[in-house]
């Protein structure tokens, strides 16, 4: 009885998710290797350097900016380790500079056809790519989808397991059976063969998106650990990058539109930028880009950088600097070590959920996973066809018979 109602349960809830699911599984698939290729498009931007060429200054980068874009103020400057790569200005999420360190050349990022593409995508994968209103009620299907798909993992894994615990039971449902000719029994394996060997990875993706889905779940993460959630600022403009809090009202600064570097050197009281990312190398060493978050204060009496050591999705590799604006000592150094145990683990759902925490290989298996739950969406679809559609159809044709 209780197999035979979970049976019933997994069915309708597959044929209730199955095409949002199928759609995140899609989307899911197409952005697996998104950062390495737009890491790859801005390529075209990197310059060799002259020998005995000497890199420009901040504010001579930044003035080349305004100049390419009047009215330009940033929220961020990105300087990495390459010493060919280009230093990024960005302001918010929407605008960004690359600008050649040596000549003080203004480019856009590089493929904006492809980044487009990137974005839509992301947007349909969490959102139906809706706008405005819209997006709240799309949201929700989502959220509600990626809950109902992690039910279903769980359930798929139990009805998995054979009435009988044979190997010949088994065997027919962990490899491909070649002997499966029809369509009916071709599904049926299918489904068992693929959904099993990505179970675990699969409820890994599924149980993070959740977790990301849900405020609720995601503070559930804390107080798992005895912590208390950390508290969410109200979303404003020029935030840069995922997940970044208020650095410039916790530095003391105020609210709202941030201070130009013009505005920072207009003052003694405060070092340059490019003294200020100096420091900041020596104590974040091994570092491979280095996130500076302009203050929103031109008083500010310190500044945030976010350091990378790895590929700008692995967590413990990300670490967070604050130095003093106008000496360059170090406030706080805070390493990913150095975090608590609830914020560690919500760092790793939210870079688990694309694979990227696990490099290059995790990234892949989350691309392979994410195609084989399109398959799983596919047979189980085509069985509950088969169920539910078909015997209707036969009813139907014998009721005319009969009445003929």
């Amino acid at each position: 009885m209780l197999r035979k109602t979970i049976f019933w349960m997994h069915l309708i809830c597959g044929v209730t998710v199955g095409l949002v699911v199928a759609m995140m599984s899609l989307t899911g698939a197409l952005l697996t290797y998104e950062r390495q290729m737009l890491a790859w498009a801005d390529r075209e931007h990197y310059a060799q350097p002259v020998p005995g060429g000497e890199r420009r200054t901040m504010a001579t980068l930044l003035a080349a900016v305004e100049s390419r874009s009047p009215g330009f103020v940033p929220t961020a400057i990105t300087l990495r380790s390459d010493p060919r790569a280009p230093v990024a200005f960005a302001a918010g999420r929407s605008t960004m500079w690359l600008v050649n360190p040596y000549t003080a050349a203004v480019h856009e990022p590089g493929a904006p056809r492809l980044r487009a593409f990137f974005a839509a995508v992301e947007g349909w994968h969490r959102w139906f790519n809706a706008t405005g209103e819209s997006r709240t009620a799309a949201r929700t299907i989502t959220g509600a989808s990626n809950l109902v798909f992690l039910l279903l993992v769980l359930s798929g894994v139990y009805l998995w397991l054979p009435r009988a615990f044979k190997w010949a039971a088994f065997k027919t449902r962990l490899l491909i059976n070649s002997k499966a000719h029809s369509g009916k029994a071709r599904d049926f394996n299918w489904h068992h063969v693929f959904g099993i060997w990505s179970a675990l990875p699969l409820a890994v993706i599924v149980a993070s998106a959740v977790v990301l889905s849900y405020p609720s779940a995601s503070n559930l993460v804390y107080r798992s650990f005895g912590e208390d959630p950390p508290v969410r600022a109200a979303p404003r403009a020029g935030a840069a990058g995922e997940g970044r809090d208020d650095a410039r009202t916790r530095d003391g600064g105020r609210a709202g539109a941030p201070a130009s570097v013009g505005d920072w050197g207009a003052s003694s009281e405060r070092l340059p930028y490019d003294e200020l990312f100096a420091r900041a190398a020596l104590v974040a060493s091994d570092w491979r880009s280095l996130t500076l978050n302009v203050p929103s204060n031109a008083g500010a009496a310190t500044v945030r950088f976010n350091v990378d050591q790895g590929n700008g999705g692995q967590p413990q590799l990300r670490h967070v600097l604050t130095l003093d604006a106008a000496t360059g000592a170090t406030r706080m150094w805070q390493p990913f070590s150095s975090q608590s145990t609830g914020q560690k683990t919500r760092s790793w759902i939210r870079f688990l959920h694309t694979g990227e925490a696990l490099g290059a290989i995790g990234q892949t298996i989350a691309g392979i996973v994410s195609i084989t739950a399109l398959l799983m969406v596919w047979t189980g679809l085509a069985l509950a066809y088969r169920r539910l559609i078909m015997p209707l159809y036969a009813r139907a044709s014998r009721a005319l018979i009969i009445r003929e």
